[in-house]
């Protein structure tokens, strides 16, 4: 089979050069680009008599799909798959693979990272040093003792709860698929109502879909306390980032945490959440660290051997 890796992985040529000769050595024709295509033109030519495609986080319509007749499979080095063309791939029975599970850490590390700047202001501190200041007026406040909502308890959701009950933190929880779970590994779920009014953090993980598409509102913002942490490493449109950020501008909630947004960065200029008051900011890096990258790699491609072993794992889209 001809299969095309159609952008770089964020990992050493080396490795990649690994599995190209175990490809090739089962009879495989394997090409790779260390770039990411220009135009949605180019990943058509890139893609073209290609039977599978190994694709990470960049769009993959269903333009593209439509246009790649020969194409079995679609190999996603990432976890969510709402930037892949899933209607085409039905349409023309294409297997669409994920890379489950390999970014689980990482992600929950920068929450984590997230929560310890906002409650002890270290942004601030860090401008304040810089223009002669002392600490005084930080402050700040402990992890340990607050209450933590967790939003979306998938297994990044899982492990972020973890972390967070390790320094001390109770965890409380909704998730939208399992409402009623009760209480699971010391969490204690309840209401979306209920995490939202209680938490002094609310950290989102839920996925990007036609149910959760503007999911915290400007109503379900007004339930949150006035000085909650709300973060967001999760997907950027379940937020309707403008209204977070009238709320932070209006002193309706302490601090807000975002590493996604409507499109990928680089942001427009006058982009809200880049005017807004209180806010850490970063440019879509939750996913991002060395061993993820590394595992996300060795995911994908096992997840291209199992598919030509007939033995296809970690399936989101399927006909049979």
């Amino acid at each position: 089979m001809k299969i095309t890796l159609a952008e770089p992985l964020s990992v050493p040529k080396a490795l990649i050069g690994t599995y190209a000769e175990k490809l090739a050595a089962q009879g495989h024709d394997f090409s790779s680009y260390d770039t990411v295509a220009a135009s949605e033109e180019k990943l058509i030519e890139r893609s073209k008599g290609s039977d599978i495609v190994i694709i990470a986080n960049h769009p993959y319509s269903d333009t593209v799909v439509r246009a790649v007749q020969e194409l079995k499979m679609i190999a996603v080095a990432f976890t969510g798959i709402d930037h892949v063309g899933v209607q085409a791939c039905r349409e023309q029975g294409v297997t669409v693979c994920n890379a489950a599970g390999y970014s689980n850490q990482t992600v929950a590390e920068l929450v984590i990272g997230m929560a310890v700047a906002a409650l002890r202001n270290l942004r601030k501190a860090d401008q304040q040093l810089r223009a002669g200041g002392t600490s005084a007026g930080i402050g700040g406040k402990e992890i340990c003792g607050r209450t933590v909502g967790i939003v979306g308890v998938g297994r990044i959701g899982l492990v972020t709860a973890k972390l967070f009950q390790a320094f001390g933190a109770k965890v409380i929880a909704y998730d939208p698929a399992s409402p009623e779970m009760g209480e699971h590994s010391g969490i204690v779920y309840q209401s979306l109502e209920e995490v939202l009014s209680r938490s002094d953090l609310v950290s989102l993980h839920l996925p990007l879909n036609e149910n959760t598409r503007g999911f915290i509102n400007e109503e379900r913002l007004a339930l949150m306390k006035r000085d909650a942490v709300l973060i967001n490493c999760a997907r950027g449109p379940i937020v309707d980032n403008n209204a977070l950020a009238e709320a932070l501008n209006g002193d309706r909630l302490g601090y807000a945490c975002i590493d996604v947004y409507d499109g990928e960065p680089p942001l427009a200029k006058d982009y809200p959440l880049l005017h807004a008051k209180n806010t850490l900011l970063t440019p879509h890096q939750a996913f991002l660290s060395e061993e993820s990258m590394v595992r996300r790699a060795e995911i994908t491609f096992g997840n291209v051997e199992k598919y030509l072993a007939g033995t296809p794992e970690n399936v989101c889209v399927s006909l049979g």
